[in-house]
């Protein structure tokens, strides 16, 4: 029988659950199809953490059932876009810890929604070679903070990982070696590309791989993913293209674990199109999956598009032939602002051997596309459900379900048949009708609250929905599910955990 601080190596640790990014909790048994109906709010802490542009609080990362001093733990992490980390006690809701990183950095722009000069990326618990479970933070100054899981303490001294405020996103830990991704160059001349730390390397020496001369912003909200073999693969935004010059724009890359060389890649036959509408790749996140003898990572963009690839050989031998590519299922309209699939896939196979493949779409379904199960008009977003099939062997996509209208659906989690996805309030308007980028108080005041759902694997019916309870948007975030909790956050810095109620038992009347 595992000891708790054995148990302890479970939960949600990372933006995804998994360094594939799957979206896909199978440890989690305690809320079902049957019983999430149940669902209520258990707790909510107000943290004292600054927003900043539109970012608030990173997306929840969990390590359950952890042996700490003061008994088991079910430890929560998140970061504030001020510079702030936060480890809440899951049981009650109240700090367990806290740390206020140190910035002597100054932004060379003023701040905004576009460039926040923030703390964006998701951290990621795992592993410190040596000093046990720890919680990796990445400041805005651009320098990662390791910090013991229970107790808190820094375990190095902070090391410059990427420039200071760059637009960094989730952090990933693989085999010692610390990623994340960086874009938006225009906010601080940051290159865009992927950043790896190899910890196992006691001079810390960060290796980069730089998507573009300019633009080719990887801001898929999960990060990088990576394969079982250890491969990076990732999906670049607009700019100059041309492989042979290291020009790797509105594409899909294979890059070597440690020194992230590019080991193939995919790009659309009509990227020039692309990226001439400005319908980046890069808005969303690829997840790797296996599928009968393939392992396959499933790509998109802004254009609505879904592309299903072989690792191993993601466009063939001419860089430009998927193994499938979908047709347009949104964004017909050719919007750039607000239109497409953002975000993050999500994907589980069910007990009967099916593959599903989840996708939060900005807008509309393009017209044509069919749903056998529907929920009345997404004028806003929703969540397409597709499953995965072999045709004459290789693999297709088919619409299965799409979910009720959301503004806007964030990335979903997949748990014992479940789909928890949050409609975050967010207004994806960036432009007003004269044509001018809306100002940050401009998109907070067209902007509602989160709603939290829980929705049928398999129909997308709604199981249950929080309703009212949460009173501000959340921006480029993601619940989390572990223990027996579904964990959201909001603009404002509230963190919410719903459950189906405290396991203590009343005394016997």
């Amino acid at each position: 029988m595992p000891s708790r601080a054995q148990a302890g190596r479970a939960g949600w640790t990372t933006f995804g659950g998994d360094a594939q990014r799957s979206g896909w909790d199978k440890a989690e048994t305690d809320l079902t199809k049957e019983n999430v109906k149940n669902l209520k709010l258990e707790w909510s802490a107000k943290l004292d953490s600054q927003p900043k542009g539109l970012y608030g609080l990173t997306a929840p990362i969990i390590r359950v059932n952890v042996a700490t001093p003061k008994g088991v733990k079910d430890l929560i992490v998140v970061a504030g876009a001020s510079d702030k980390v936060f480890v809440v006690d899951g049981d009650t809701g109240k700090i367990y810890w806290q740390q206020t990183l140190t910035n002597d950095a100054k932004p060379a722009r003023p701040e905004s929604w576009l460039c926040p000069n923030a703390l964006l990326a998701t951290p990621v618990i795992g592993a410190f070679p040596g000093k046990g479970q720890a919680v990796f933070v990445l400041g805005s100054d651009g320098k990662v903070h390791a910090f013991q899981l229970v107790s808190g303490e820094e375990l190095m001294p902070p090391t410059q990982f990427v420039p200071a405020f760059s637009k960094a996103w989730s952090m990933t830990l693989a085999n010692n070696i610390l990623y994340t991704t960086t874009s938006q160059g225009s906010c601080t001349g940051t290159k865009a590309g992927v950043a790896a730390m190899d910890l196992t390397d006691a001079s810390r020496k960060v290796t980069r791989f730089d998507s573009s001369v300019s633009g080719g912003g990887i801001w898929g909200r999960a990060g990088a993913a990576v394969t079982p073999a250890g491969n990076l693969v990732v999906e670049t935004g607009d700019g100059p293209w041309d492989p042979s010059k290291g020009n790797y724009a509105d594409s899909v890359v294979v890059l070597s674990p440690k020194d992230l060389k590019p080991l193939d890649y995919f790009t659309p036959a009509n990227r020039e199109w692309m990226t001439k509408k400005d319908l980046d790749m890069g808005s969303i996140g690829p997840v790797v999956f296996p599928f009968h003898n393939l392992e396959l990572a499933a790509a998109s963009g802004k254009e609505g598009v879904i592309f299903l690839l072989d690792t191993k050989s993601p466009g063939g031998a001419d860089h430009r032939t998927p193994l499938y590519r979908s047709p347009v299922y949104t964004n017909e309209e050719i919007n750039f602002a607000g239109r497409g699939f953002w975000g993050a896939f999500s994907t589980f196979e069910d007990a009967f051997g099916t593959r599903w493949l989840y996708v939060p779409a900005l807008g509309p379904p393009a017209t044509g596309t069919t749903f056998p199960t529907a929920y009345g008009a997404t004028p806003h977003g929703s969540v397409m459900a597709f499953t995965v099939h072999l045709v004459d062997g290789k693999p297709r996509l088919t619409p299965a379900w799409n979910s009720l209208d959301m503004s806007v659906p964030t990335p979903v989690v997949i748990a014992n048949d479940v789909v928890y996805a949050v409609s975050d309030g967010d207004s994806a308007v960036q432009f007003g009708s004269n044509g001018s980028l809306l100002n940050t108080e401009q998109r907070k005041a067209a902007s509602g609250h989160s709603i939290l759902y829980a929705l049928d694997t398999e129909t997308g019916k709604v199981l249950y929905s929080s309703g009212d309870t949460m009173h501000s948007f959340s921006h480029f975030n993601a619940p989390a599910v572990a223990g027996g909790r579904v964990y959201v956050v909001t603009y404002d810095g509230t963190l919410y955990a719903f459950s189906l109620g405290s396991q203590r038992l009343p005394p016997t009347p």
